[in-house]
Formats: structure tokens, sequence, C-alpha cells
């Protein structure tokens, strides 16, 4: 499973730039290029869509509408030689000039695409360049929660480690004073048992006739 969590280098962008414009020059589409980019890159193709066009596609917008162009060129070129399309079932009805001029009657939108390049490619280009958009978005919104997740449960393990510390902190303090009472009443045993040894008489000894030392009562 692709979760590759490094930053995207200059070199990443431009290999994205090159493959999603050589994708839609050719008639292929946008999902097909993050697909491609993100087997080069060991990234998933919804990170490539999101990195796509969240900030590498503002600096390529130019060329991007210069690769739609060529696209449209090929496909009239190649559309010479095809068998004319099936007519339709079923034509909706045009309402006369006359009724379109009229007030309250709703008018038709009115855009720059032409009508005879529009082609089922065209549609299903666009439908998975809006699912990638929503797999982008999704996705995101999974790795947003589970942040929040680690990112709860890191906090709650800082909690108890402080906890921890505190306690540890208050442990070593009341060590280290009952180790310096221990010491003072060491130190006082030990003057109070020099003391009595100063003040205690020197115990005399005397020889017998057959030399042997006895002690001499006080």
């Amino acid at each position: 499973m692709k979760q590759r969590q490094d930053a995207w280098s200059e070199e990443d962008d431009l290999l994205l730039a090159e493959t999603v414009l050589r994708h839609v020059r050719e008639g292929s589409t946008q999902l097909n290029a993050f697909e491609e980019v993100g087997d080069k890159l060991n990234r998933t193709s919804a990170a490539c869509g999101f990195r796509w066009n969240a900030v590498v596609r503002q600096h390529y917008e130019q060329a991007l509408q210069l690769a739609k162009k060529q696209r449209k060129q090929r496909q009239r070129a190649f559309g010479k030689n095809q068998p004319v399309r099936k007519k339709l079932l079923y034509t909706p009805p045009v309402p006369p000039l006359e009724d379109l001029e009229t007030p309250g009657v709703l008018q038709p939108a009115t855009n720059n695409v032409e009508v005879n390049d529009m082609s089922i490619d065209h549609v299903i280009s666009f439908l998975q360049t809006l699912k990638g958009m929503n797999t982008n978005h999704e996705v995101l919104q999974k790795e947003n929660e589970r942040l929040k997740k680690e990112n709860a449960e890191i906090t709650a393990k800082n909690e108890e480690l402080e906890k921890k510390i505190a306690k540890l902190e208050e442990s070593s303090s009341t060590i280290q004073e009952d180790y310096e009472t221990l010491m003072k009443i060491m130190n006082r045993a030990r003057k109070m048992v020099l003391l009595e040894e100063e003040e205690r008489p020197a115990t005399k000894f005397k020889m017998d006739r057959n030399g042997n030392l006895e002690k001499i009562a006080e």
C-alpha cells in the first residue's frame, strides 16, 4: 500500500506536469496521468491529483490550455477518417425563434464550447476528473481525522508521562531528605561515641610474676 510521506521535490512536480500535459495532449485523462506518476513516485493517484490541482497547475495553466488545443486538433484530424456517428433516437425539439425572443421564456445558455467538438471521451474525462477531486477530498478528510486521533493519543501519553515524572521527582525528594536525616543521626552517634571514649579513663594493666597482664581495678 502506497503511504509515502516525504515532501514533493521540484523534480517530482516537473514529472507530474509533463505527464499530465502529455496525457491531455494525447487525448487521455488526467486521472490516468495521476496513476502513472503515482506508480513512478510510489504515491497514490489521489495525492498526485491533489498536488496538481493545489500547487502545480497554476504554474502550467498556459501549457495546459495549449495541450487541450492540440488534443482538439488531434481529434479533428483523426475524426475525418472515422464513420459518421449514429443519430440519436430522440432529438429534443427546438422552440421557434419567436418563442426564444418572447419575454419570460427561458433562453438557452451559451458558452464557447462547440457542440460538434464534444464526445463521450470528453464526458468521461470530466467525470473521472470530478471523481478524482472527490476522492482527494475524502482522502484528505480521512487523513485529517487520523492525525487528530494520533494527536489526541500523543497528548494523553504526554500527560500520563508528566504525572509519572512528578511522582518520581516527589519520591526522589523524599529519599534525599531521609538520606540527609540518616546521615545527621549517624554523625551525631559517632560524635557521642568519640566523646564517651575521651571521657572514659584509660584502663591500667600490670604484669604479675608469671609475665601475664592483668587489669588493675579502678
